[in-house]
């Protein structure tokens, strides 16, 4: 199919993206471990600075792509779709980092019920786009097609029951906390990492008209 004849010369921007992805699933794993192992001071500080390394990695696939796409003249999809997929990826990551960074920042002394399981979801959507966006390559094939899509509408449910999840802990911590500091830490804790999802739904709308367009 045209789609595989238009691979290019230079720059393996699939590879690329695969590189990409598997930094966001080493800041997920970070950042569960960091929730996983909040008491602890010490190890809060290892996982921290493994998120910082994750996100710092796919800053630089980040650059390697844009460069790229000015060095090859004829690229497997559109130019836009790598620039909106590849920055959408790279707002995971740096969302990740931010989560981290505002725990630390704000002295949060012990995670929530509600962290624990906003942090699971968004591990589970990183790793769901890293599994579509390994599919990427070879969506000439009708049955990966098939599987990309059903993985990216499997995230697509995951960012609604995060959705689901951040409601129900605005409710409870403005009904139930009494400490207006401790409210404006979690408030802000709860949105950046519901943003995770979010984000990795937006991975998965681009990858999904990513297939739409080329296979």
């Amino acid at each position: 199919m045209l789609f595989g004849k238009l691979l290019p010369r230079e720059g393996n921007f699939f590879e690329m993206f695969n590189q990409h992805a598997h930094c966001i699933v080493d800041a997920s794993n970070a950042f569960s471990a960091l929730v996983a192992n909040y008491a602890d001071p010490r190890m809060r500080e290892k996982y921290q600075h493994e998120v910082d390394d994750a996100e710092r990695a796919a800053d630089r696939v980040t650059h390697e792509v844009n460069r790229a796409l000015h060095r090859t003249f004829i690229t497997p999809i559109d130019r836009e779709q790598i620039h909106l997929l590849i920055n959408s990826m790279d707002d995971v990551a740096d969302l990740l980092q931010d989560t981290a960074e505002a725990m630390a920042l704000y002295d949060l002394q012990h995670v929530t019920e509600e962290v624990v399981l906003l942090s699971d979801l968004s591990a589970k959507c990183c790793a769901l786009v890293q599994e579509a966006v390994q599919k990427l390559g070879r969506i000439a094939e009708p049955a990966v097609t098939e599987q990309a899509l059903k993985l990216c509408e499997e995230i697509d449910r995951l960012e609604g029951d995060a959705d689901r999840v951040l409601r129900s802990a605005m409710s409870k911590l403005f009904r139930d906390s009494v400490d207006a500091r401790e409210i404006i830490k979690l408030k802000e804790i709860y949105e950046l990492l519901e943003s995770v999802t979010d984000k990795c739904e937006d991975v998965a709308n681009h990858i999904e008209g990513v297939i739409l367009e080329n296979s």
